[in-house]
């Protein structure tokens, strides 16, 4: 092996992904920048453009920097959540939801591998302390939420909130990647329960939403090991 071909990313499918995954990334960031100034100026048209192309654009980087499937899974089922979430309809906003869920199930699924990968298992005291906010905030805004949705709604509230403890399995990163997960979608629900809101509330959802995956494809893929199992 010459030194030129033993050199990283200088030759090979995996400097060739490498060089496509930067503009991909670019891509991610400025459609991220335009929805979010779609939403600060009320250009509804914007968001409606910028929100469906996120998660395909992450996704996409996720999988040319050889992320495990799982991870480009859970982000192709945040973009369904994503899209579903755009029709303004009970039906929708379960379906939306319900993909969110499968999302993070994919998520759970790969922290689950992290720990069996010498990597210290998530602290039971910040489980325990997500517990405790969770049980807060389902007793506080309970009823104020429509009848039909309170069960679905906690139901994939103790899912996301499993989800985002478990996230501090691949490090800090990931770990405010769902804090902030769990952040975004309690201001969803604090606007389905019509609780006093902060100015452009859809603008904060989608920061904390868009940070929360990127924070949590950053630290998978920092911590995501080079040699990897088949079917990773």
């Amino acid at each position: 092996m010459t030194a030129t071909a033993a050199r990283p990313g200088s030759t090979g499918a995996g400097g060739r992904a490498e060089r496509f995954a930067r503009p991909v990334l670019l891509a991610f960031l400025l459609v991220a920048a335009a929805d979010l100034a779609g939403l600060l100026a009320g250009a509804e048209a914007v968001h409606l453009v910028a929100k469906p192309l996120l998660m395909p654009l992450l996704a996409g980087y996720a999988a040319l920097r050889g992320a495990p499937r799982p991870l480009v899974a859970a982000l192709l089922f945040g973009w369904g959540g994503d899209v579903f979430l755009l029709a303004d309809n009970d039906l929708a906003f379960l379906v939306g939801m319900g993909s969110f869920a499968v999302g993070h199930v994919c998520y759970l699924t790969l922290f689950g591998r992290g720990e069996g990968r010498g990597r210290a298992p998530a602290p039971l005291v910040t489980g325990a302390g997500y517990a405790v906010v969770l049980v807060v905030f389902l007793v506080l805004i309970w009823p104020d939420l429509p009848a039909d949705l309170r069960i679905p709604l906690t139901g994939y509230s103790l899912l996301l909130t499993a989800m985002a403890w478990r996230a501090g399995v691949f490090g800090p990163y990931a770990a405010a990647g769902g804090a902030l997960f769990l952040l975004s979608d309690a201001l969803i629900a604090t606007g389905i329960a019509e609780w006093p809101q902060a100015p452009a509330p859809d603008f904060w959802v989608m920061l904390t939403y868009i940070a929360a995956q990127a924070l949590l494809t950053l630290g998978v893929l920092t911590k995501h090991k080079t040699k990897r199992k088949p079917g990773e």
